[in-house]
């Protein structure tokens, strides 16, 4: 779209000097033409000039009010009338530049042949003009169609985050912890990122891995027994700038399918790796298919991180990533490669 954009918009700005252009070629080509030879040209200027005005009077009169006619066919008529015209009328002066002219059938077919290709010539720069200009239309479209899509995944993004985060809440307040308004706070600070930066079209990495951040030790402060957290980060430039939320959905689902197994101290790897505009993310994190179906059915319904996820990575990343899935050993691996 914005290749598009930027051309119609240079030609906008450039096309009253191609027309000017154009036009001086017309005026002055018998001059270049006859240059150099004995005599010259022989018409006078004004004699061009009144072929030059004719020849605008007719191509402005297709170029700005018979093209962009939605049903040309029931103005034709008047075209053919307007053409016969503009020719007589031009015949008409012609001839006091003219002592005697002869064949004058043919001078006029001749005029009326210069007038039609004029009219090709227009009708070629209209069509390309408005080729142009419906593909930005396109492309707007197409832009607005994806922006709302995103705004519905992001919308599935929140419910989703606001229960496995509650649940947290709701856990350590039945304990009666008193680490619980420390979590609330942190809730706090993770919606704040949602309702805001979240809303933006992008933000820099370094406010998208605070936010992962946030909800690790959110998450561990519940399952801190159960649960160890390899987190590390590589960011060769912290302000580089990517779309929210993106890698929140696979924390997520790590720390899900995580809490449900049997025992202690099960490890979640996560590494987020930014080298030279190139985002690498994995995360890993054991997985048993036989435990996930202990999953509260509600939590199951919530799961749509991942899905969203891949569906933002192709409305916003077309063609600029990479997105690996795999259960290998017991384990759950996500790679997220993204040109940025």
């Amino acid at each position: 779209m914005k290749e598009s954009k930027n051309i119609y918009q240079k030609f906008l700005k450039i096309e009253p000097l191609c027309h000017i252009f154009i036009w001086s070629i017309v005026l002055f080509y018998p001059y270049i033409k006859y240059a150099g030879r004995e005599g010259g040209y022989m018409m006078s200027f004004t004699h061009e000039l009144n072929s030059l005005f004719f020849k605008m009077t007719i191509s402005y009169f297709l170029y700005l009010w018979y093209f962009p006619r939605k049903s040309r066919l029931k103005y034709i008529p008047l075209v053919i009338i307007t053409f016969l015209i503009n020719t007589t009328i031009y015949g008409w002066f012609d001839g006091f530049f003219h002592e005697d002219i002869n064949h004058l059938w043919m001078h006029f077919m001749a005029n009326l042949l210069t007038y039609i290709s004029f009219g090709i010539v227009f009708f070629t720069v209209f069509s390309l003009k408005k080729l142009y200009k419906k593909q930005i239309e396109i492309d707007s479209l197409i832009k607005e169609k994806q922006q709302a899509e995103l705004k519905a995944l992001k919308a599935q993004v929140n419910p989703h985050f606001l229960f496995n985060t509650l649940n947290t809440i709701y856990a350590n307040a039945l304990r009666k912890d008193d680490k619980t308004p420390d979590l609330i706070l942190k809730l706090s600070d993770s919606f704040r990122y949602l309702l805001h930066e979240g809303q933006n079209e992008s933000v820099t990495i370094k406010q998208e891995i605070q936010h992962v951040q946030d909800y690790i030790n959110l998450q561990q402060e519940r399952l801190s027994n159960k649960i160890e957290v390899d987190f590390s980060s590589k960011i060769d430039n912290k302000e580089q700038r990517i779309a929210p939320l993106l890698l929140i959905g696979f924390v997520e689902n790590a720390f899900k399918y995580t809490s449900v197994l049997k025992g202690k101290n099960h490890q979640i790897t996560i590494n987020i790796k930014l080298d030279n505009n190139q985002l690498i993310f994995q995360c890993k994190n054991p997985f048993d298919k036989n435990e996930a179906h202990e999953l509260d059915y509600n939590w199951k319904k919530s799961g749509v991180g991942i899905k969203s996820t891949q569906n933002r990575l192709q409305l916003l990343y077309p063609e600029k990533h990479q997105l690996k899935i795999i259960r290998e050993g017991g384990k759950f691996i996500v790679t997220l490669k993204i040109q940025i």
